[in-house]
């Protein structure tokens, strides 16, 4: 169980990750600098803790569920933040993706 609490971490750490990113598209001086200090951190973070959680979690699990959380994670906070759209369509395809990733967990245990 420990290790997919670690594998949520590092999805989330992949959010993170890929915010900062957006945020150095805007960025200029100290903050572009501060901006990519930040994605270099959380995108080293996520790698590890992926590394950890694929010990004990088959290898195609562990990546489709960290992928998953980011994939998931990242659209709801360029909804939030970065004003993208929320098309139906679009929070359709989130939520089948949402439970994929749910019906991954269960069929690898």
């Amino acid at each position: 169980m420990m290790n997919w609490l670690i594998l949520i971490i590092a999805g989330l750490f992949e959010v993170a990750f890929a915010a900062c990113l957006s945020k150095t598209k805007f960025a200029t001086g100290s903050q572009f600098y501060l901006w990519m200090g930040l994605f270099l951190v959380c995108l080293s973070a996520s790698m590890y803790l992926l590394y950890k959680a694929s010990q004990s979690i088959p290898m195609g699990t562990a990546y489709a569920v960290w992928t998953g959380i980011g994939a998931v994670g990242t659209v709801i906070v360029g909804i939030i933040f970065f004003k993208e759209p929320a098309s139906f369509w679009r929070l359709f395809f989130i939520v089948t993706l949402i439970l994929s990733v749910v019906g991954l967990k269960f069929v690898s245990e």
